[in-house]
């Protein structure tokens, strides 16, 4: 057997063992009772969703995303429904986010599946933006990436001292989706840029000094609070954040200590105020503080053409309303998919784990305007529409 015939039988056992294995996903989604993964329960006043993947930090799925969707439009419409609450399921993560080892084996062996992912996740992102009834997200452990889109865009959203934040998507060749290009340029200053280009982490009370959530709670009075939330009858927007404002107020885990990134906040607005990633970069070098420095050493891991469409992202996202970030972010999904990145850091950092990814292009220099439009043109009469 010549060496081409190996290699191309090789090549089909790879296909095969990764078409397996996302067989194998999608037979444990079906088989798998859909009160497992996500409970959806009416209680006293209120609908209660609680992502229920503990072992996996309630990272989201497709059937989940699509469940919680179509639960809270019925709710929406129940007049006997007066509030929505979501929270996550073993105190270790409110949800770390999308499956995307999923969505990349998916991608890799033919199976379709980003188009749908996508397009569903960011139609309830835009659900809980529009949601007609208060949305109370309890941000409780770990809350990143697509678990900030179905808590961020919410009418409350509150953390407790174990929540930790973070839009780590440049680290995978991907960008901070799920509507962060309507959010994160919309808090202090350029913090927003510096949160989504680095991907750095804020924890407890500093989500709630960052803007991104609404009340702060101590862990241990947690559950009383949503007691409290259930019990009240036929309550209004104005009694509900009553409850929260009193336990906000009542809470003493870091009350006295300042924003971790108060003493750098200056740095981070003269920095991250640029029109080009290569220009935050020269910022960084110019500035020369150990904190700058640690900033330009984080970056430089990063996907370069993932801080080039997050930048642009970011800045088109600013003056645009929610639906219509989330339909150029469907756009750059779909882009992001069929390019090379975004596979590599899922490789890098969810499979093989070196965290050693080989980005293509690896300079900023040679991802090009070109390419970077390419990733923003319209997709037609595939674009997601609401």
């Amino acid at each position: 057997m010549g060496q081409r015939e190996v290699w191309r039988l090789m090549s089909r056992f790879n296909a095969f063992k990764r078409t397996n294995t996302i067989l194998h996903h999608l037979r444990m989604s079906k088989h798998t009772d859909a009160a497992e993964d996500v409970l959806l329960e009416k209680k006293g006043c209120a609908g209660v969703i609680t992502l229920n993947r503990p072992k996996l930090l309630n990272t989201l799925t497709f059937n989940m995303i699509r469940q919680i969707y179509s639960q809270l439009k019925k709710w929406e419409q129940d007049p006997e429904t007066f509030l929505i609450i979501i929270k996550g399921a073993g105190g270790k993560a409110f949800c770390a986010g999308g499956d995307v080892r999923v969505i990349s084996e998916a991608e890799k062996a033919k199976q379709n599946m980003a188009p749908v992912f996508f397009r569903v996740e960011y139609m309830l992102n835009n659900a809980i933006g529009s949601c007609q009834k208060p949305y109370v997200a309890l941000i409780h452990g770990i809350t990143m990436g697509g678990g900030v889109g179905l808590s961020v865009h919410g009418q409350f959203r509150v953390a407790t001292e174990k929540c930790v934040f973070a839009m780590p998507e440049t680290a995978i060749g991907l960008f901070p989706d799920v509507g962060g290009g309507y959010f994160l340029p919309r808090l202090q200053g350029k913090l927003g840029y510096f949160l989504a280009l680095t991907g750095f982490r804020l924890k407890g009370r500093d989500v709630y000094r960052a803007g991104i959530a609404t009340h702060f709670v101590d862990s241990e009075k947690l559950a009383m609070l949503e007691e409290d939330l259930l019990a009240l009858k036929s309550p209004s927007k104005e009694n509900i954040a009553s409850v929260l404002e009193n336990y906000h107020t009542e809470s003493k885990i870091d009350r006295d200590k300042s924003f971790m990134l108060e003493e750098h906040m200056d740095k981070i607005n003269s920095c991250f105020s640029a029109n080009t990633v290569e220009e935050i970069i020269e910022n960084l070098k110019q500035d020369g503080s150990s904190f700058a420095l640690e900033q330009l050493k984080v970056i430089n891991k990063m996907s370069p053409t993932s801080l080039k469409i997050t930048l642009r992202q970011l800045m088109e996202g600013s003056s645009k309303t929610l639906q219509e970030v989330l339909t150029m972010e469907y756009r750059l999904s779909q882009a992001c998919m069929r390019g090379h990145d975004f596979h590599e850091g899922v490789r890098a950092v969810l499979i093989d784990k070196d965290q050693s990814p080989k980005w293509k292009p690896a300079d900023l220099k040679e991802v090009t305007d070109e390419d970077l439009n390419n990733h923003f043109k319209s997709l037609g009469s595939n674009d997601l529409k609401f």
